[in-house]
């Protein structure tokens, strides 16, 4: 099965993909908001941090990173899917997604930072009594 786009359609396509102040990002900024804690967001202090994380609380020495299910290959997910097409060169790009994760993760624990990871399809369950708002709750103090 090949690719019914151009090459350059595709890019077009895929640059179209935002990668901050997504609606899964929103959805836990508000839940942190609601909880009374503050953070910076995709500020440059975060980008000193490994793996650029998408919310820092350095009150309480924690990071967020909200990850999208396709990109970061969330198991058991049905988001989780793998393109038709060039499924080995997609297959190493996500092995090398997930790969890059564990390693930012690690560093950043060795170094005394609390991990989050909070997946997409978590963000779109998102009610006031919900397991995330919970479990973010929970990790942070």
């Amino acid at each position: 099965m090949t690719d019914h786009l151009t090459p350059e359609r595709r890019s077009w396509n895929m640059g179209r993909i935002r990668n901050k102040n997504t609606k899964p990002e929103l959805v836990v900024r508000s839940i942190l908001h609601g909880l009374g804690y503050r953070f910076t967001v995709n500020g440059p202090k975060n980008r000193q941090l490994p793996g650029k994380p998408d919310i820092v609380l350095p009150k309480y020495r924690t990071v967020i990173f909200v990850h999208g299910c396709f990109w970061h290959r969330h198991k058991g997910c049905k988001e989780t899917t793998t393109p038709k097409t060039r499924t080995e060169w997609w297959q190493a790009k996500f092995d090398g997604n997930v790969e890059r994760d564990r390693r930012n993760q690690r560093v950043l624990r060795k170094a005394g930072w609390k991990v989050i990871v909070v997946w997409e399809c978590e963000t779109k369950k998102e009610t006031k009594g919900s397991s995330l708002r919970r479990r973010i709750k929970a990790t942070i103090v």
